[in-house]
Order: C-alpha cells, then sequence, then structure tokens
C-alpha cells in the first residue's frame, strides 16, 4: 500500500522537475534533446535549421524562437507525435516526404497522441500541412499553412487531414495551395471554425463525419467551398464562400444538419447544390451572383428552406420534378430578387406566391437543345399563360409567403479585397464537384 502511495506521489510530482532546455541550431541536436528528455520539459528551439524527421514519443513542449525552423529533408514526416499533452508552437515546419501512402506530413498526431497542441507554427511546402490521424482531443489553431505547387492539382496534398480523431478542434488557420484545405474522413464530434482557405480545390472536403461544427470559415477563389459528404447531424453556420468556382456549398447524401446564415456569391457554377440530402434546415443565408442560386437533385425530400436571399443569379433555383415543394416555413418564405413583389399590409411578406421556375425551364433542362427556341412567340405564349394561370404550371418549387427584403451578410474589408483579387475563372473547365456528387 505504501509501495503504491510512494509512486502515486512521484507521477504527481514528475512536471514540477521539468525543465526548460535550450537546443541548439546544429547537426542531431534536436533528436539527443528529445532523446534526453524528462516528460513535461520544454525543449526552446534556437534561431537557425533544425533537422528532422524528429519522433516526439514522451510528453513535452517544442517551442521556436523566431527563425527555428525544423526541416524534414525531403524524408517522411518532419515531426510525428505518439505520445500525450505534446506541444508544438512558434516553428516553421518544412521539407516533409512526398508519399501519399505514408501520408508525409509537416505534423502527424497519431494513435496515442492525446489532446496534442499545434498552434502558431507556419508550416511550407509540406505534402500534408497537419495530419491528425488517431488522436484524441487534438487542438489546430492559428497556424499558417501553405501546400505545394504541382502542376496537378490532385497530385498535392491537404493541409489539413483528418482520420479518426473525436473531440478535435481546428479553428483559426490560413491555409493555401496543395489540394484540400480540410480534408475530413471517418472523424465524428469535430469542430471546424474560422479558418481562412484560398488556392485550393476544395476549402473543406467532408466525408463520413457526423455530429461536428463547420462555422465561420471563409472560402476565397477555390475550385469548390465546402463538400460535405455521407454525414448527418452538421452544423453549416456563418460561413462565406466567395468566387468559389463549381459550388458554394454542396450537400451529398447528408441528412439532419442545420446549414444557416452563410453567404455564397460570385461562382460561375452553383451557389449550393443538394444531392440525395433529407430532412435538413436551410435557413438565412444568401446565395447571391452564381450561375444557379440553388440546385435540388436525386430526390432529395423534407428540406426546410425559408428565410434565404436568392440574389442576382442567372438561374435561381432548379428543381426537376412533379411534386410540389413549398418553400416557406411558419408563413415565412424567401426573399426572390426577380420576384416583382407587392406588400400591401406592410408585414414584410409578399402578398403573392412565387414560383421560381415555369414548364420551359424544365423542357430547357431536360432538353439544352431548346434553348434556340427560347424568344420565339410560341415560347413566350406558353410562358404568360402559366403566369396567368397558375395551375398550369408543373411541379416544382413554391415559396407561398415570399419576403419583401434580403438578409444582409457583411463581409471584413480585408477579405472583400481578397475576393476581389481572384481572376475571372475560365470558361468550360472540367468540374470535380459534380464528379463527386455522383459518387
Amino acid at each position: 500500500m505504501m509501495r503504491c502511495l510512494v509512486l502515486a506521489l512521484c507521477l504527481l510530482a514528475g512536471p514540477l522537475f521539468a525543465a526548460e532546455r535550450t537546443v541548439p541550431a546544429e547537426a542531431g541536436a534536436l533528436k539527443a534533446a528529445v532523446a534526453g528528455a524528462a516528460p513535461g520539459d520544454v525543449l526552446i528551439l534556437a534561431p537557425g535549421r533544425h533537422e528532422g524527421p524528429v519522433l516526439l514519443d514522451r510528453p513535452l513542449t517544442l517551442l521556436g524562437r523566431e527563425g527555428a525552423v525544423v526541416d524534414g529533408g525531403g524524408r517522411g514526416s518532419v515531426l510525428t507525435v505518439t505520445a500525450p499533452d505534446v506541444r508544438i508552437a512558434g516553428l516553421e515546419i518544412r521539407g516533409s516526404g512526398s508519399s501519399h501512402e505514408e501520408i508525409d506530413s509537416g505534423v502527424r498526431l497519431l494513435k496515442g497522441a492525446l489532446r496534442p497542441v499545434v498552434e502558431d507554427n507556419r508550416l511550407f511546402g509540406n505534402l500534408v500541412g497537419v495530419d491528425i490521424h488517431g488522436a484524441t482531443d487534438a487542438r489546430v489553431s492559428r497556424n499558417l499553412i501553405v501546400g505545394r505547387e504541382n502542376a496537378r492539382m490532385n497530385a498535392r496534398g491537404n493541409g489539413i487531414y483528418v482520420w479518426n480523431a473525436p473531440g478535435l478542434i481546428v479553428e483559426e488557420n490560413d491555409i493555401s495551395l496543395g489540394r484540400d484545405g480540410i480534408f475530413v474522413n471517418v472523424s465524428d464530434r469535430n469542430i471546424f471554425r474560422n479558418n481562412r482557405m484560398r488556392n485550393l480545390r476544395f476549402a473543406i472536403h467532408y466525408m463520413y463525419a457526423h455530429h461536428s461544427e463547420v462555422t465561420g470559415n471563409i472560402s476565397i477563389g477555390n475550385h469548390l467551398g465546402y463538400a460535405l459528404m455521407y454525414s448527418h447531424h452538421l452544423t453549416v453556420t456563418d460561413n462565406l464562400s466567395l468566387r468559389d468556382r463549381d459550388h458554394g456549398v454542396m450537400l451529398n447524401y447528408v441528412n439532419n444538419a442545420e446549414v444557416a446564415r452563410n453567404l455564397v456569391r460570385g461562382g460561375t457554377g452553383k451557389c449550393t447544390f443538394i444531392y440525395n440530402a433529407h430532412r435538413n434546415v436551410i435557413h438565412d443565408n444568401r446565395f447571391e451572383g452564381c450561375g444557379t442560386g440553388i440546385h435540388f437533385t436525386a430526390g432529395s425530400e423534407r428540406n426546410m428552406l425559408t428565410g434565404n436571399a436568392f440574389v442576382g443569379n442567372r438561374t435561381q433555383v432548379k428543381h426537376v420534378g412533379t411534386k410540389l415543394v413549398e418553400w416557406s416555413h411558419e408563413g415565412r418564405g424567401n426573399f426572390w430578387s426577380d420576384h416583382p413583389a407587392y406588400d400591401l399590409d406592410g408585414d414584410g411578406i409578399a402578398d403573392a406566391t412565387f414560383r421560381p421556375n415555369d414548364l420551359m425551364d424544365h423542357i430547357l433542362w431536360s432538353q439544352p437543345a431548346a434553348a434556340l427556341l427560347v424568344g420565339s412567340p410560341a415560347v413566350q405564349l406558353i410562358r404568360w399563360s402559366q403566369a396567368s394561370f397558375p395551375a398550369t404550371l408543373p411541379g416544382g418549387v413554391r415559396d407561398s409567403h415570399p419576403l419583401m427584403a434580403p438578409i444582409d451578410i457583411p463581409v471584413p474589408d480585408d477579405v472583400a479585397r481578397l475576393e476581389a483579387a481572384v481572376p475571372p475563372w475560365p470558361q468550360g473547365e472540367t468540374s470535380d464537384a459534380d464528379t463527386l456528387a455522383s459518387h
């Protein structure tokens, strides 16, 4: 009994004897310092180049003074963590290997890494910036991650790669280049918030990840903003998608999600694409200046849409079906910039029901060659007849309580400047987004 008590006291007292040690920028010094460190030690890396790869297999802190660089020399992952309570902060981390099979990374957090913290680092030119692969309760915060710029985007790695990392928080990171900003695969109960992502394929690419939060993120000039797939019970709120090429938000086999207060604007494709997604609440978003405001397909049902603003999209809604779908809830519909609305009682709700699509829209979607007839008297007569006699309209979207004013979602000035600097997208490029949506 006494022996157990002494052992417990020693374990509790361990961190009290932790030391701060300065590690010089000399060949082999960092590996030697880690090998000789006691649990809880703080290793302060002096300015200069420190050799990697390095395995952190005990609880300790790596702090970098200004100018401290850990360079993997193009071999494996620069820093690999397998121990609990490791903190990596203030470093420049570069020079990982190039193996996708091994997921060569700037920082790799593996099973056994409990409560790791990776914050305030600069990660340049690694295949993957930070790989969270089996770690628990990790926090990755305020890092600058600049990936590679291979000629083929799909040959690059992700800024942050997540697999089976419950309790993860990824916040306030700035991620650019590489393939996807944040790629999540089979990981539940995670939080991704207030990250900024540019010049990527997808800002956030999300698969088989449930009960998680995607909030306050900024996607600028990517091929696709938020590709959310095969997941349920997501909270997707207060995100920005600005000048993203194919889609701003895509829900592909996503169920029971809340999608709210997001701004998507300026894309050449679809502000939002809903593919075989059910029972989602989509409210108070602003979809502006896209080729299509929102595209529903593949039998997406029992979704609630209310309070959204559809502003200046070339096609506000693409929804093909014989069933009539109501897009309002408890007397509150959506704002439509092309609805010639009036409000005689001044309650903020338009006095007339709005139908964003008519029979000719359905014909044009299914038979694109019919576009040659758009200006013909016959087509104009059909559209006049449907406007005058709504009972002749086919199935599709109906908003019985359209709003008179749109929701406004402000964009910070510095973000608006980055948005304005995105060059025009070339026309006719192949889109990865529609390929993904079909799988």
